[in-house]
């Protein structure tokens, strides 16, 4: 309203004049024209000469306007103030009164006021109230609560809030005092505030006794609960706060009040790690070597902290200590001991101590699912619907195992009678199960079917258990293995007591009398009281929606570039990604060691490193202690392979190995040490390998791919990987590769 008002001053002697000009022109032109106002020209509105005027109609038009607007924005300022007045009104008055009794009672503690109470009204701008010659709490509480002849309190969010409510702490029972029940204070009303207190205020010393009195109130309408202390700013949170609810007597026993719930987990995290394996756990060391005060945080849907995967389908299957399954630890093929788990408990920080750690660390997040990705608003989603922020994020999700259609189509009784072998849950369950059933198949002829097809047809021995394995293949591993190696292989896993069964193309699963029932192509059929399908992984690549990151099409997984960024703050590692080798060009990678070096490198590209993939990493796999080999590069039974063989020797085995290393999982990047307790070996002897026309004691086997060798597989030959990471790296033609297999010294004795 001022606003228009000195607008209207300035504009009222410009306006005077314009309209006086403005007459007198038209008074002339309706006398000379018998009073037809002509529409073309009219006098100017300026302070020039008058002329013919289309202004004098926008004059009008705008003098109109504005008025008009002024009077509807003086209208709406006038009701809108009405409102809020009578808004305030109402509200003052529609608050509750409190109820005072006129003596307390001091007889025993906890009994209600005998006399009737005292309706105290509420206070308005009319009516003052007068209050009692006490000293007011509000002094002690807050300065704001102190200023009770304010005609409207503070209306502010952060006023509200700082004002809701306090209470009074009643006395402990430990030092003898009488019970009091708390009383509710409510700086919304002055009347409130006069409720009578003890003499002493409520913030004295803990020697002053303050007197016994009990105050009961009018139960009020609902309203909703009041924040506790944890929400109030600094001033006001020293004292303990509660509310009462509003369907309960306002008088409650004396209660210890509750502390406010501890956050479970931070709200951001400088490095989130998706993924709780072996990737994700590389990944964060590599980090905090190169960033010592980094704050870590893995999140991962698995209920134990990061682990190493190998173990679960080798050495732990091979230990006669029957609490294996609780403790998991194992001992390796050189007859120490270690445990599964790369750190103990100790290593990590808690999540809710992570923003507060002095020096930073690493917390695990377990039990958790990353569901969603806001790759623009850097944060993602649990599946509670939490949201966590970062700056930096590495997707190490890995795989999920993949399951036989006709499995998933065969009902409810065989689902259940199937193990999709993968984490820890897995190896508990498959060991309760062979320890219960008298039948296990295993459907797959890879590195896990074999491994563990091996693993409990050694232990069959000592039980009536059957083991049978089957797959497509013509051998064991025959996508992996030329064909002479595969067959040798096979005669091997037959040896550890396993009916195999080759060419086995599954055509249907079914649950008849109590067993499941395996058709296969060619008419035969099996029956057993449990599968296991080992058929190979599909990388976990949900996340890839929501985050807009390409997934391969070719090899699966997150497509990344050679230094395993998908975006510009975004990582990916382990089994989930197909990066690009410099070497030998797209890939995706399912082993342990490359989950490691993958890991470990884009924990140093996070800090700014930018390194290319370049490192070849190897992997391997162990049927039993007596026969194990390491590969590296692409070994692929498709292409051509060069195999140079000599006779084995007692210490050409993974046992001997291990033992002279003094290492148990053969990877060269590692990321814990082994236990440096020795203890005596109990595996027993395997059984005598069959005899065969021609016996690959150890070796090397190379995969050539344009005459030049791309992967290398050394049977039974060990610590000699460097020698054949480098032949891959050189990638030069070689005319004759039995003088580079004198490189690995498979003749030296």
């Amino acid at each position: 309203m001022w606003t228009c008002k000195n607008l209207w001053k300035k504009l009222a002697p410009l306006a005077r004049s314009s309209s006086t000009l403005c007459r007198q022109n038209a008074r002339g032109v309706l006398f000379n024209n018998e009073r037809r106002l002509p529409l073309v020209p009219q006098a100017h509105m300026s302070s020039g000469t008058p002329g013919g005027g289309g202004d004098n109609n926008l004059y009008y038009l705008l003098v109109g306007a504005t008025c008009v607007g002024g009077g509807f924005y003086a209208y709406r300022t006038i009701k809108g103030d009405k409102e809020r007045y009578q808004e305030r009104i109402n509200e003052i008055a529609s608050r509750p009164n409190k109820v005072v009794p006129e003596q307390p009672i001091t007889e025993a503690p906890g009994e209600q006021a005998a006399e009737t109470p005292q309706e105290i009204a509420p206070v308005t701008e009319d009516a003052p109230v007068e209050t009692p010659e006490v000293t007011p709490i509000v002094e002690e509480v807050s300065p704001e609560v102190a200023a009770v002849e304010q005609e409207d309190p503070p209306t502010t969010p952060e006023a509200e809030i700082a004002t809701e409510s306090v209470v009074e702490p009643a006395p402990e029972e430990s030092v003898g005092m009488p019970d009091a029940d708390p009383v509710v204070k409510s700086a919304r009303s002055v009347s409130e505030e006069a409720v009578e207190q003890p003499s002493a205020p409520a913030l004295i010393e803990p020697s002053v006794e303050p007197s016994p009195v009990e105050v009961t109130e009018e139960p009020p309408a609902p309203v909703e609960p009041t924040p506790v202390a944890g929400s109030l700013p600094a001033e006001t949170a020293e004292p303990q706060t509660t509310t009462e609810s509003a369907a309960e007597p306002a008088t409650v026993a004396p209660a210890e009040v509750p502390a406010p719930t501890p956050v479970e987990f931070p709200s951001h995290a400088p490095y989130l790690l998706i993924g709780g394996g072996t990737a994700s756990f590389a990944a964060a060391r590599s980090i905090r070597a190169r960033d010592p005060g980094a704050r870590v945080l893995i999140i991962t849907d698995e209920p134990d902290l990061p682990y190493m995967r190998p173990p679960l389908s080798k050495e732990l299957w091979f230990s006669d200590d029957p609490s294996v399954v609780d403790t998991l630890r194992f001992k390796q093929w050189n007859g120490k001991e270690r445990s599964i788990y790369f750190q103990p408990p100790s290593f990590y920080v808690s999540p809710q101590d992570l923003e507060k750690v002095e020096n930073g660390g690493v917390a695990v997040l377990t039990g958790k699912k990353v569901v969603h990705m806001d790759v623009r608003g850097n944060k993602v989603t649990l599946s509670d619907d939490t949201e966590i922020s970062y700056d930096k994020c590495l997707i190490a999700t890995g795989g999920i195992p993949r399951n036989l259609q006709v499995i998933e189509r065969a009902g409810e009784e065989v689902t259940k009678r199937t193990t999709l072998f993968r984490k820890v849950e897995d190896f508990k369950a498959l060991d309760k199960v062979s320890r219960d059933t008298k039948s296990i198949t295993i459907i797959g002829g890879g590195f896990l079917g074999s491994e563990l097809a091996c693993a409990l047809g050694r232990r069959s021995a000592d039980s009536d258990l059957e083991v049978i394995q089957m797959f497509p293949e013509k051998g064991n591993m025959g996508k992996v293995l030329p064909e002479y190696l595969s067959n040798w292989t096979t005669a091997k896993v037959k040896s550890e007591g396993v009916a195999v069964i080759t060419e086995a193309l599954v055509k249907a699963v079914s649950f008849k009398d109590g067993k499941v029932e395996i058709k296969l192509k060619d008419g035969r059929v099996v029956k057993t009281d449990h599968i296991v399908a080992a058929v190979g992984l599909e990388p976990s690549v949900e996340l890839a929606k929501s985050a807009g990151l390409e997934v391969d099409s070719d090899f699966g997984g997150f497509r990344v570039n050679a230094e395993l960024q998908a975006r510009s703050n975004i990582w990916v590692a382990g089994d989930a990604a197909c990066f690009y080798d410099i070497r030998l060009g797209r890939r995706r990678v399912e082993h342990h060691d490359h989950a490691v070096v993958s890991g470990r490198l884009a924990g140093e590209n996070m800090t700014g490193a930018n390194k290319p993939y370049w490192h070849q990493s190897m992997f391997w796999s162990d049927l039993g202690p007596d026969v194990g080999y390491e590969a590296i590069g692409i070994v692929d039974s498709s292409l051509p392979t060069v195999g140079v063989f000599a006779k084995a020797t007692a210490k050409d085995t993974p046992k001997a190995a291990t033992e002279k290393s003094g290492t148990g999982i053969r990877s060269e990047s590692e990321t814990e040490g082994t236990a440096n307790s020795p203890v005596a070996s109990s595996t027993p002897e395997p059984p005598p390998v069959p005899e065969q026309k021609d016996n690959y004691g150890k070796g090397v086997i190379f995969y050539l791919r344009d005459k030049v060798v791309v992967g290398i597989i050394l049977w039974n030959v060990f610590n000699r990987m460097p020698v054949a990471r480098k032949i891959i790296k050189d990638g030069e033609e070689h005319a004759d590769l039995n003088e580079v297999a004198k490189l690995f010294n498979i003749h030296d004795d």
